[in-house]
């Protein structure tokens, strides 16, 4: 090969190692922003367990993901106090909370609102429930033969399966839990409760009555061994809490758009994962009972 052969492949190959170093810096300019953009994480309080927490939301991570624009992580958390904990350290910027755990985050988190919550969370209710070797029988008033029995609550930190058996007990005995229960404990979800109480390891327990109605559907419940035998009256409940300093992570707006995406959560096989029939608009004075039921008991000093 001569000289001028030897310069023109000196030049072919500098024009294909200009275009590679073009290509990879577009590429990184292209793929920058995507790479410095933060990850909005969220959690929810684990009244079930981890499995199925993780096929519920999974699915709502996408969801946001989508809808907000900005990649979306949901991550599991092991108590109700975890869940308070994370979203107090910013390790979460949404929670979904229940009722109590979202007042303590609230109350710790100045500027945090309510933003979202369940229809069916404007009128929530706990299931008292008894094994049959009890015979107490369903009634319209608070079970006075519940005394004496050993009883079980969900999660210390649970709305429906602590704070509000906890109130109705104390108002009706005036009197706390060790003085009216032979035993009481703390399940740690509704999902154990109705096991423990099914299994005879608890006489009397207090459980939400959404996973009751889902425990039923999935054929977990033996009628013969476990029953309703008190309903409480109405409370609110559930609701997603949002920090207040999204909007200055993110960009003005951020908050609104959130909330806007949790109310335009229609699809049914993401409804049915919490189960509610769809999402409403939600506010901090809210959740005034709850707050106050819970400075009451000295769950919120």
């Amino acid at each position: 090969m001569n000289i001028y052969g030897l310069e023109t492949l000196f030049v072919k190959y500098l024009q294909k190692l200009f275009l590679a170093i073009a290509m990879t810096f577009s590429i990184s300019m292209v793929s920058a922003p995507l790479a410095l953009a933060e990850t909005f994480v969220f959690t929810a309080i684990p009244d079930e367990n981890e499995t199925r927490l993780r096929e519920r939301f999974d699915k709502v991570a996408k969801y946001l993901s989508r809808s907000l624009g900005v990649e979306t992580k949901y991550i599991p958390v092991k108590s109700y106090a975890a869940a308070v904990t994370a979203f107090r350290n910013n390790q979460v910027q949404l929670a979904w909370f229940g009722g109590l755990s979202g007042a303590r985050a609230r109350h710790l988190v100045p500027g945090s609102e309510a933003i979202a919550q369940g229809f069916e969370d404007q009128a929530f209710e706990t299931y008292f429930i008894a094994h049959a070797s009890t015979g107490l029988k369903p009634s319209d008033k608070f079970p006075d033969g519940i005394a004496g029995k050993t009883f079980t609550f969900g999660s210390k930190g649970s709305t429906s399966g602590r704070l509000m058996p906890e109130y109705h007990v104390r108002q009706h005995f005036k009197a706390g839990p060790k003085k009216v229960f032979t035993k009481f404990g703390f399940s740690g979800n509704h999902s154990k409760t109705i096991a423990l109480v099914q299994s005879g390891a608890y006489q009397v327990g207090a459980v939400n009555f959404k996973v009751w109605e889902n425990e039923i559907k999935a054929g977990k419940i033996d009628p013969a061994r476990v029953s309703i035998i008190w309903k409480t009256p109405p409370y609110p409940d559930y609701q997603w809490t949002i920090r207040g300093d999204v909007d200055k992570r993110w960009k003005a707006g951020f908050k609104s758009k959130v909330r806007e995406a949790l109310l335009n959560m229609t699809r049914p096989e993401l409804l049915a994962s919490f189960p509610r029939k769809s999402f409403i608009p939600a506010s901090n004075s809210d959740y005034k009972l709850i707050l106050d039921v819970a400075k009451l008991i000295d769950l919120i000093s």
